[in-house]
């Protein structure tokens, strides 16, 4: 399919073709649901922990003689069933992350470009830097294409000064094509690719899965 090339000032300047496979390919909410799922899990830190009976610090003295008092019976002050005792059943320290197989990756991400495409919410914008990695001039670029709604830039190659002039921008995301984020391309309402991006995106994604 071919897409028009716009400028940093949004003008329109050329046409760029973008792989069928790639950016037209049916959707599979599958296999998106799984890769954010595979984000989200290995994002977790896992180190919520609870102290059992035989953790927690105090007396291990029976409270009261087992039988003769009317009460019920207590072996130990650290039972779960007393205040300041041990929890039963509480969080462990554990690994929740998981390996994706590569073929359900690379299909969930080509079929999260194809969704923004077919959603009018993809871009191609000609390739552009900030030479003095100032986030005014970066915020005004990208407020000129996308009107300040929560973005996602793909750029083609590891630009620093970009990388820079980006982080103190709250509703602006970038990624380089060949480590794109589910969750990121899910929830961005807009996708910027640089010309260079989209290109290698369908040297990339266009191979063999």
């Amino acid at each position: 399919m071919d897409t028009k090339v716009l400028s940093t000032a949004g003008k329109e300047l050329r046409s760029i073709t973008l792989a069928d496979e790639v950016f037209g390919r049916k959707v599979s909410d599958g296999v998106i649901y799984h890769a954010i799922r595979n984000e989200l899990a290995n994002a977790r830190v896992g180190t919520a922990k609870t102290k059992t009976r035989s953790e927690v610090a105090g007396s291990h003295r029976k409270p009261w003689r087992q039988k003769g008092t009317g009460r019920a019976r207590a072996g130990t002050y650290q039972s779960p069933v007393r205040v300041g005792g041990g929890v039963a059943f509480g969080p462990r320290p554990r690994d929740y992350s998981y390996r994706m197989p590569k073929k359900m990756k690379r299909a969930a991400m080509m079929s999260l470009l194809s969704q923004k495409v077919s959603e009018e919410r993809l871009l191609v914008v000609e390739d552009f830097t900030v030479e003095d990695g100032k986030t005014k001039k970066l915020a005004e670029i990208m407020s000129a294409l996308t009107a300040q709604e929560r973005t996602v830039l793909i750029l083609g190659d590891d630009d620093a000064m970009i990388k820079r002039a980006g982080r103190n921008i709250p509703w602006l995301r970038y990624l380089s094509y060949n480590r794109l984020r589910a969750h990121d391309l899910f929830y961005g309402q807009r996708i910027v690719l640089t010309e260079s991006a989209a290109q290698k995106l369908n040297e990339f994604y266009g191979g063999e899965e």
